[in-house]
Order: structure tokens, then sequence, then C-alpha cells
């Protein structure tokens, strides 16, 4: 790039904050940033101040901290909002204790007060005065970070427009957060590149409307934007930033970093009742076996990495095949996480495992029949406990949830899944999960079909957040009545069923 066309470049900062893990770099970042430098002459800055406050907190802590979104949005939440301190020290405390993670961990306020000074030792060293557009990607649990963050660079005398965008800015969400927030100007709902891009147009005068899907404070004349059809068509991440601030913030590389992919958008299943991961994308589109298989290796090659996480929902499955066969000829000794649907056979998961596929997670949700048919998971036990026990047999670690407390489950449902759990045994345990109504999902549109009533904000979310703005915004997660204190007196004998389990296995011998 010469000179002066250097200093005509549009030039925008993309920032993502805890509580994203520390190993992985921003893959929304790295998208976003490599589309919009290729779609216009611009120079997108991406940054990683979670980082920096790993560094400052320690990276064991922060750790488990991320393990436990609430936990980390509760350290921030005295910072946004300083009269909810003492809701948010307990539930910080409690969601530590469930989670099994907080041992030994720094006094609840230490960690704010320490947090604080990181955020603001970061911004010391930062110069937005060139930049004409602040972006923060918003994914559960960042959103008190991110409106941190934000309002220290606007009484920093930061002038430029903040956008947030992410699955936490969804629908009437990213309303209520503009009706809320002075420090944040425009909110993207939905698939990012496009409206992005519009918008850093918009940002410079080339258009006088708003692109679709990009919510403004006053209404404005909006330009047709669809989402990305083509996903082959995408320019490579760009992570080279994220690397660029490892050497500087953690210059003896204390962990292994793995790199984010991103084979499709969406589900392709997508009838789940309890599921709400997709309210930002339109229909389910997936990259070629071709193209994932070329942006690997030339990821690996130029990053140096060999370990590889899917950020899918569900892998498509077709691709998937031709995927990790040709991983398997290769030779290369990559290793990947991926999200798959139980319906992969025992021949599809050796070739996944012999194209590197070390660890799955495997939405399994129930051991009963019925009870899968409540959740629209199109499987039954029999699929389930198949795809445990196959995944053993073709050495990949299988990592899936049972779903507790599921709204309308009967005590045979709840019998059912106890004798289901004696098979299950000899194998690797299941999490428990206790169901949370999700906003947007099926459940959450038809909340009478399942016994539910009295939609309101989450509990905990009404810990971080004063009520008259929780109300108002709306929450991924909601609170609800309707038979909530027999559900968990039905599957308490689960719980304490998957307790022994996992006490099993920690004490089982293991071989030689």
């Amino acid at each position: 790039m010469t000179a002066s066309a250097s200093a005509s470049c549009f030039r925008a900062t993309l920032i993502s904050m805890p509580w994203a893990l520390f190993n992985r770099p921003s893959l929304q970042l790295a998208a976003l940033k490599a589309y919009v430098e290729r779609e216009m002459e611009a120079e997108i800055t991406t940054l990683h101040p979670f980082l920096h406050i790993a560094a400052a907190i320690g990276i064991d802590v922060y750790r488990r901290i991320s393990q436990t979104s609430w936990a980390g949005e509760a350290l921030f939440a005295p910072l946004v909002f300083p009269g909810q301190r003492d809701k948010a020290r307990r539930l910080f405390r409690e969601s530590l204790r469930r989670s099994g993670v907080g041992g030994n961990l720094p006094d609840y306020d230490e960690l704010v007060v320490t947090i604080d000074a990181a955020c603001r030792s970061w911004l010391a060293c930062q110069d937005f005065s060139a930049c004409r557009l602040l972006g923060f990607s918003v994914c559960f649990g960042q959103l008190l970070s991110s409106l941190y963050l934000a309002r220290l660079i606007r009484e920093q005398g930061c002038s430029a427009p903040v956008v947030f965008g992410g699955s936490s800015c969804s629908g009437p969400i990213g309303r209520g957060l503009l009706r809320h927030f002075p420090q944040i100007d425009y909110v993207v709902d939905g698939e990012g590149e496009r409206p992005l891009l519009g918008l850093c147009t918009f940002v410079t005068g080339e258009h006088d409307g708003l692109p679709e899907h990009v919510i403004g404070r006053i209404a404005l004349a909006t330009i047709p934007c669809h989402q990305l059809e083509d996903l082959d068509l995408l320019p490579l991440p760009d992570f080279r930033p994220y690397f660029t601030e490892i050497k500087t913030v953690f210059p003896e590389l204390p962990f292994i970093p793995v790199l984010p992919l991103e084979f499709s958008r969406g589900c392709w299943w997508n009838r789940c009742a309890f599921c709400n991961l997709n309210l930002q994308w339109q229909g389910y589109r997936h990259k070629s076996a071709p193209r994932m298989t070329a942006e690997v290796e030339t990821l690996s090659q130029a990053y140096r990495c060999l370990d590889f996480f899917f950020t899918d929902n569900a892998l498509p499955p077709r691709e998937a095949d031709l995927f990790f066969h040709r991983q398997g000829q290769s030779g290369r000794d990559h290793r990947f996480f991926a999200e798959i649907r139980g319906t992969a056979d025992r021949d599809q998961l050796a070739a996944y495992r012999s194209g590197g596929l070390h660890v799955i997670q495997v939405g399994i949700e129930a051991l009963s029949t019925s009870l899968l048919q409540k959740m629209a998971k199109g499987l039954t036990v029999i699929d389930n406990i198949a795809i445990i026990r196959d995944s053993a047999a073709a050495g990949i670690r299988l990592d899936g949830n049972l779903i507790l407390e599921f709204p309308g489950s009967t005590a045979e449902e709840v019998a059912e899944t106890l004798a289901n759990l004696d098979v299950l045994l000899p194998f690797r345990p299941l999490a428990k999960a206790v169901f949370f109504l999700g906003h947007g999902s099926p459940v959450c549109r038809a909340p009478r079909t399942f016994g539910i009533s009295g939609l309101a904000p989450e509990r905990r979310y009404r810990a971080l957040v004063p009520p008259e703005i929780a109300q108002d915004i709306g929450t991924l997660i909601m609170d609800y009545r309707g038979g909530r204190r027999r559900q968990r007196q039905l599957w308490r004998p689960v719980a304490d069923r998957i307790a022994a389990w996992h006490e099993f296995h920690r004490n089982r011998p293991q071989p030689d």
C-alpha cells in the first residue's frame, strides 16, 4: 500500500473481550477483518484485551472463570453497575461452587480491582485517534465486559461510532442495548460481514442509508443486505494480530494456541426444542470439503498450529466425511474438535478418527426415547447409546450433556433414564445440564405447549443488571414458572447417579 493510499485508508478497530478462551483467537474478528479489507480500501485492527486480563489475573484463574460465563460477567457487573456489587459477588461464588472450579481463587473484590486496572492499563497503550469505527464482538459472557470497555473508550475522548454485534445482540436485545447504553451507536443483528462492510461505507459517507440488519439510534433509510450464500467465497480468517499480541503478552507462550475453524453456519437439523443457537443465521450453509482442506493446510503452515476447533453447531455430514477422509490420506498430524449430531455410524467415526478428530461434542440430551421426541431431537436412545459406544471404540473422546428438568418430563422418563445410565457405566460420563429456557427457542416461542408460564429475565441476569434494564432489554436465557419444583424432585436421582458415575471413573484404575 502506498503512502497516499494509506493516508486515505478507512480505519476501524474490532475488539474481543473476556471471557473468550485465551488460547484461541477470535474467529469473528479474524473473519470480519479479512472480509472488509478484501472488499474495500480499509485497515481493520483486531484487538484481544482478554489476553491482557488473563495475564493480569493468571491464566489458570482466567481459565477456570471462563468455564462459567455467569462468574465472568459477575466480575464486570460492579464496573458497569456499582449498585449490583453485592448481588454479583454472591452470583460469582455460587457459579464457581456449582461448576466445581472455584477452589483457591482470589477474592472477588480483589479480582474486580485487578481487572479494572488491567482494562485501564491496556487502554492507556491504545491510540484510537485515526479510528473511524469501533466494533465489539459480543457473544455469551462478553456483554458486560464490552459495555465497560466501550464506556472507558468514550470517556477517553474517542469519538468514533461504536457498533456491537454477535449472538448476544440478536433481535430485541440489540434494540434494548441501544436504549440504555449511550456508548453504543449501532448494533448488527445477524451475520456480520456484509452489514459491517455496509456500515463502514455509511460512515465514510459513500451511502446515505444503513444496511439491513444494522440498527441505529435514529430511523434511517435502509439498503438491502443479504447474508452470504457461498461460504467458499469467504477469505481466510486473518489471525495475525492475535499471534502478534501473544508475543507481547506471553513471550514464553505458556500454552498451545488452538485455531478456530468454521465449516458451516447454522444447523442442518435446527429443530431441537430447547436450542436458540441459530438466531443470527437464516438457513444452513457450509463450505465444501476441498475448501476446508485447503483452509486447514494454509492456516496450519501460516501459524505453525496443529490443533483446531470447529465452531459449528453441527458439521455437514457429507462434506465432513470427505474432509476427514482427505485428512487421513494426507498424513498430517492435525488434531480436531467438532460438534456433530448423533447420527454418525461406526465406520464414519473410525474414518473421522483417522483424519484427526480426537474430541467430539454430541448432543445426547436425553436417555428416554419419549423425552427425545419432546425435545424434537430426531434420535432414539439406541442412537445415543450407539454413538457413545462407537466413539469409544474409535478412540474418540465424546463430551455430551444430559438435560435434567426438561419441562413436562414424566416419572416414567426419569426411570428410563436411570435404567440406561446403568448400561453406560463403563463409558466416559456425561455432564448434567439443568434445562434453561433460551430466548427464541421453540420452547420459548410456544411455552404453554410445555406447561410454561410467566416468562421473565433469568434470575442470575437480574443479579448483574438493575431490574428495570433487565426487564426492558430481555436476555438470551429466560426465567419461567411451570412445574419447576416437581421437575427438580423428579430429576434429583438422576443428578445423584451422574455424580456417582463421575466418581466411579475418577477412582477407576487407569491402564499402564
